[in-house]
């Protein structure tokens, strides 16, 4: 695979846009976003799995139902979440879509992103969707980008050029995330586009396989959000040979997808609200990968482990403390804990018991703003990755006033 530029407009018969349309008060903050296709795409998506949902959620998921779509439509600063009229203003968000480029209500994904229980004023979108529109170019991923931004501080972008059956593909994604992130797809947003020729029902096994091992790994905060999705449009404009079965062409995809979206869950625990460190778990020869996958995720969620890496303090025992929170099986008196960053790695504990270390060298190598926790388990063969962020004075100043 090769990375290359373009976002969600680096696969063929891709545009997009984002413009400040007025939800947001900030007007140098864009706040509504536009991905069409030039053709009817496969569509996949899967969704938070809070119990309270987004109006927006439940009106992409009747949409899509039948494996097809055109458009993404989304905006930024207001949720048009636990409002009466929700699923009012999201289908009126789609049909505004088709009012200025034609593409059927019925083949548009929404999305919306900010403060939850607040109304939506539709008069915005409305005004601004011809101006959004009539911008739509295939330069337009790192606007797009933009728009779906809330408290990020960085811009989540990425695309690659792969082959699949020596035709070239490609496959890009735009993201938002910052903080209400926890496992279980949650507290993002993530459009992916790609010219792959797959099928609805392949794309939407691959969009689940990989979102195990990729979404479902990161972890900000242990909130999990109403609102938020990841959703994958596949135009079929490379003119592979249509993947509809399992075989080397749908490994292959599912290999250049788990690339794209790791690489966006690590963008998105690095941008944690008020973060400093992007910390990565990395457990090995555990019994099985349910089992590595729990340590990995209680590891990166601990907010005991969190503060400890803002403080660049090789507190082993709160990791073990951390590991014991699974109800996985595990054999503590087996399991090794090494910390490693740039410049270098400490040994903390063997076989469950904590050796002597440098502190001041552990101090050093847990200064830098990447933190690998190495965990190996010496009960078996599987391994698991998951990734988070320090915990810091910052978030709180974030989240005590967020709305107001």
């Amino acid at each position: 695979m090769k990375k290359i530029k373009g976002g969600v407009c680096a696969a063929q018969g891709f545009k997009a846009n984002g413009i400040h349309c007025g939800i947001r008060k900030n007007k140098d903050k864009l706040d509504l976003a536009l991905i069409v296709s030039e053709k009817e795409c496969s569509v996949a998506s899967v969704y938070t799995q809070n119990k309270v949902k987004g109006a927006p959620i439940l009106v992409t998921k009747n949409n899509i139902s039948d494996g097809v779509a055109r458009a993404v439509v989304c905006n930024s600063g207001n949720a048009n979440t636990c409002n009466a009229d929700g699923e009012e203003k999201a289908v009126a968000m789609c049909r505004l879509v088709e009012e200025h480029t034609g593409i059927d209500s019925k083949d548009v994904v929404v999305a919306s992103t900010g403060v939850i229980g607040q109304t939506l004023d539709i008069r915005p979108i409305a005004d601004g969707m011809k101006k959004l529109v009539d911008g739509l170019s295939d330069k337009g991923s790192h606007k797009a980008a933009r728009a779906i931004m809330t408290t990020d501080t960085q811009l989540k972008e990425k695309a690659y050029l792969f082959k699949l059956g020596g035709k070239e593909c490609r496959i890009g994604a735009i993201a938002k995330g910052s903080g209400m992130i926890h496992p279980n797809m949650a507290t993002m947003l993530c459009f992916v586009t790609t010219d792959v020729n797959i099928s609805s029902q392949m794309l939407d096994k691959a969009l689940r396989k990989v979102v195990t091992d990729t979404f479902n790994m990161v972890s900000v905060d242990g909130d999990t959000s109403t609102n938020d999705m990841v959703t994958v449009m596949a135009s079929g404009l490379a003119e592979n040979v249509l993947i509809d079965e399992k075989g080397d062409d749908y490994k292959d995809f599912c290999k250049a997808l788990k690339k794209l979206l790791k690489e966006m869950s690590k963008a998105i625990a690095k941008d944690g609200e008020g973060a400093t460190k992007l910390i990565e778990c990395r457990v090995l020869k555990a019994k099985s990968g349910k089992t590595a996958r729990a340590i990995a995720k209680s590891v990166v969620t601990s907010s005991l482990v969190k503060t400890a890496m803002f403080a660049a303090d090789a507190n082993w025992g709160r990791i073990l403390c951390a590991i014991g929170y699974t109800d996985e099986k595990f054999d503590i008196s087996k399991v090794d804990v090494d910390i490693k960053s740039r410049l270098g790695s400490v040994t903390v504990c063997r076989q469950g018991v904590g050796v002597e270390f440098d502190e001041q060298a552990a101090h050093l190598i847990l200064g830098e703003d990447e933190i690998i926790i190495e965990i190996n388990c010496n009960l078996g063969g599987a391994k698991a990755v998951a990734w988070g962020c320090d915990l810091t004075y910052e978030y709180v100043r974030i989240n005590a006033d967020y709305r107001t």
